[in-house]
């Protein structure tokens, strides 16, 4: 699996999973794509057949309860996977490997993204409550 990190999330992101074995990783800083836009981001996502690894869900996934809506992934009729990271306004380091980690747990299970979305979300800061969940994108 090739996983691109976008670039709101830490270089070090994409260094943990070359750790773990997702050799083919790259970062959007890597790859010369810094501030392009996110619906300029999507040919190259899908012409480099990458699974997107983003905190960035809304613009991706569109927003809660209508996943899909108005998210760059539901136009696409297939795709290699969405990876979304969701935390607090301002997460730091810790928190984005500390839920990468878990996506990444979750992928040496499961790892078929292709047309699906894999969100892992810190729902309680102070109990500290992680729901990972999947679901098909496009519907």
């Amino acid at each position: 699996m090739k996983l691109l990190i976008d670039e709101c999330l830490s270089e070090d992101i994409a260094k943990r999973a070359k750790e773990r074995g997702y050799t083919e990783t790259s970062h959007v800083r890597w790859i010369g794509k810094s501030g392009v836009k996110d619906w300029d981001l999507m040919p190259i996502i899908l012409e480099g057949d990458w699974c997107f690894v983003t905190k960035n869900s809304f613009d991706f996934r569109g927003p809660v309860g209508t996943p899909g809506f108005p998210g760059e992934f539901a136009k696409i009729e297939l795709h290699a996977g969405l990876i979304c990271i969701n935390g607090p306004v301002g997460m730091d380091l810790g928190m984005q490997l500390e839920l990468f980690e878990i996506a990444l747990d979750d992928l040496d299970d499961n790892p078929d993204l292709v047309n699906h979305v894999l969100e892992v979300t810190l729902e309680k800061i102070n109990d500290s409550e992680i729901k990972v969940i999947r679901y098909r994108l496009p519907a």
